[in-house]
């Protein structure tokens, strides 16, 4: 945690050592909820910039991979609320998904489809625990929400993706 507050290193020398760190990983959280890798890259960007303008004010309290989290999700909503957003067609496929390090089974592309299909309020909470490995008491601080919240929303979002991939089942047979 005290990475950042290290004297002998530059704020330059700490944002390419976080940038180095855990771009992939919010390149990949920016991505599942923006469905855009265009704008998922800009959100990291920003979220970089962000970082950098206040990294004297990180107080070590959360990891920073929560911090940067918490700062990726606040761009992802800031660009999600403009009206240039309302205009676009943000409709996703499997194959629009940046390529993964192994090669995807059927059934991976039919649960990705089904996280993409879920509720933002959800997919942020399945994202942040599956995805980005966070315990329940991080999403909460990062999402600002109680931790019986998260296991609320990590709840029905289980229900939910076993409901969909049941009736995916379903139409295959």
């Amino acid at each position: 945690m005290d990475k950042v507050k290290d004297p002998s290193r530059t704020p330059e020398d700490e944002i390419v050592r976080l940038v180095q760190e855990h771009q992939p990983a919010l390149l990949r959280l920016c991505f599942v909820y923006l469905h855009d890798q265009a704008l998922a890259e800009d959100a990291v960007q920003e979220t970089f910039l962000k970082a950098y303008r206040h990294l004297d004010r990180f107080r070590g309290e959360a990891s920073e991979k929560n911090w940067l989290s918490k700062i990726a999700i606040n761009c992802c909503r800031d660009l999600t609320r403009s009206a240039w957003w309302r205009h676009t067609d943000r409709r996703i496929t499997p194959d629009m998904l940046p390529e993964p390090s192994a090669q995807p089974t059927e059934r991976d592309d039919t649960l990705t489809v089904a996280i993409m299909r879920l509720p933002r309020r959800l997919r942020e909470a399945v994202v942040l625990y599956y995805l980005e490995d966070m315990t329940a008491r991080d999403i909460a601080a990062t999402l600002r929400i109680s931790q019986q919240a998260v296991s609320n929303r990590l709840a029905r979002a289980r229900k939910a993706l076993r409901q969909a991939l049941n009736e995916e089942g379903e139409q295959d047979e």
